[in-house]
């Protein structure tokens, strides 16, 4: 285990490595996960930058994580913004100041895309990582994020299990899989 993560701009044959990363982080959240939903929407953001940009966060060469930073632009925050969508370091990697580092990368990337402000959203059951993005300087805001599924050709896969499940029976993220 090195003492600090190297990035790599994700590619499309990263695909595999991020999709079992992301099934650790659905499991970790609570969200639902469905392989071949997330691959078809994982591969047009890696294929077009103009959406957004993820990042392999390794340990050496291991996967240790992922960072997802997607774009939007609103007037509200005069101009260029983005949501840090999804961001994922295996258990292992925690509390060693790598999720730190990894958000420094990110704002530092996001600066360099033009971005004026990053949004993150987290769930609530996780307090350590409010914490952390609080002392990063994130602010809570007196609106409440609110989201309507409307693709009436794609249905949104359904959660089945609660927040804070043991992701790691569920993925070789982290745990030894090949970049």
């Amino acid at each position: 285990m090195k003492n600090v993560p190297r990035f790599r701009l994700a590619v499309e044959a990263d695909a595999d490595v991020l999709l079992e990363c992301m099934q650790a982080y659905y499991a970790f959240d609570g969200h639902a996960f469905d392989w071949e939903k997330a691959r078809s929407a994982l591969t047009m953001l890696l294929n077009d930058e103009r959406l957004g940009l993820a990042w392999l966060i390794l340990d050496g060469d291991e996967p240790a994580g992922y960072i997802v930073l997607c774009f939007g632009y609103s007037l509200e925050w005069l101009g260029r913004d983005a949501f840090i969508d999804e961001f994922y370091l295996s258990e292992k990697y925690r509390g060693r100041g790598w999720g730190r580092e990894t958000m420094e990368f990110v704002e530092e990337a996001a600066r360099k895309a033009g971005v004026h402000t990053l949004h993150l959203e987290v769930v609530r059951q996780n307090a350590a990582a409010l914490e952390i993005y609080r002392r990063l300087g994130f602010r809570e805001h007196q609106s409440t994020f609110l989201s309507k599924w409307i693709a009436s050709d794609l249905s949104k896969p359904v959660a089945t299990n609660s927040a804070g499940g043991n992701a790691m029976t569920r993925s070789n993220c982290g745990y030894g899989s090949k970049a």
